[in-house]
């Protein structure tokens, strides 16, 4: 199990994490969710023990990690960190790239792992290929490998499908993930990238100006989004205020809002109709604020239709 209890980490001076507190068991798989700046990297470097914690404490299966004003070489053995500057050697072939660090007692055994591994980010074609050769998103994907070939038990993955083209990150996602839980290697991923948080996590931490906004279990962070930062990370967010307290608003996300027939207190102007494939997203005008609903087909400007909220899922 991985402990974190940060109570601040500065640099210069200026703080960038304070009152970070989680767990997370072998295995399992946290996202870290955040706007740029916020401090998703650094947060994985002071894990990985790239850094050094003055304040605060970073332990593994209760033993606590030094950091590296105790290590010669930074860094902890058995975790492995995917950084966005990626590790990989551009004169050697993808194959070679992988089984880098692998001890070559058993060229059999160990051939079959990069077989795996080459397998589980889809570069079986490209083995015999120079890193230098390959695109930005197939270095990621080379980087991934390689950081798996001596089997960590912990994996920090900052930004890792960043260069990765849509269509082969989902599949790339599936099967890496996949892998990490039947291998039970603990993971812990820096992203903007809220769909993927919620599809592949068993734990999700939101971090805002460095310090945790929410954690816990992605479906019960995604059906009680408390706050617009926390809603803004999964989609266009209205805000309505609340029908008992003037001081209090009601967050929705385009999904909690549909079209109805009947009369309701919730009458909108529409604007803008957007095409988003299985439907459209409408922007409509509500007394001068916007609010946000999906629909079957689009609507004409200017039309006036009545709204109601879904009811709220827990």
């Amino acid at each position: 199990m991985l402990s974190v209890a940060i109570q601040t980490f500065s640099y210069d001076s200026k703080k960038i994490l304070q009152s970070i507190n989680f767990e997370l068991k072998q295995g399992d798989h946290l996202a870290v969710l955040g706007e740029s700046g916020c401090g998703k990297s650094t947060l994985l470097h002071l894990v990985y023990g790239l850094l050094h914690l003055e304040n605060g404490t970073i332990s593994w299966n209760g033993e606590q990690l030094k950091g590296p004003n105790h290590s010669l070489i930074p860094g902890e053995p058995f975790m492995k960190l995917v950084a966005q500057d990626l590790n990989v050697m551009p004169f050697t072939t993808v194959q070679e790239n992988i089984a880098e660090h692998l001890p070559r007692l058993n060229p059999e055994e160990e051939s079959d792992r990069v077989n795996t591994l080459l397998k589980v980010v889809d570069l079986e074609a490209f083995a015999n290929r120079k890193v230098k050769y390959l695109s930005g998103g197939q270095k990621q994907r080379v980087a991934l490998a390689k950081a798996l070939a001596k089997a960590p038990k912990l994996l920090l993955l900052d930004e890792p499908f960043s260069s990765i083209d849509t269509f082969r990150k989902n599949k790339l996602r599936r099967s890496l993930f996949k892998y990490l839980k039947e291998e039970n290697i603990s993971c812990i991923t820096a992203t903007h990238d809220a769909e993927e948080a919620l599809a592949f996590s068993d734990e999700l931490l939101l971090l805002k100006e460095g310090k945790m906004e929410r954690f816990g279990k992605p479906e019960t962070i995604y059906n009680n989004l408390e706050t617009e930062y926390q809603a803004g990370f999964f989609g266009d967010v209205t805000v309505l205020p609340s029908q008992n307290s003037s001081s209090e608003k009601i967050i929705l996300l385009p999904h909690q809002v549909a079209v109805t027939d009947e009369e309701t207190n919730i009458e909108a102007s529409v604007s803008t109709s957007f095409f988003k494939g299985t439907h459209f997203l409408i922007e409509g005008n509500y007394k001068g604020n916007p609010i946000f609903f999906n629909h079957s087909e689009a609507i004409e400007n200017g039309t006036t239709i009545s709204l109601k909220i879904k009811p709220h899922r827990n």
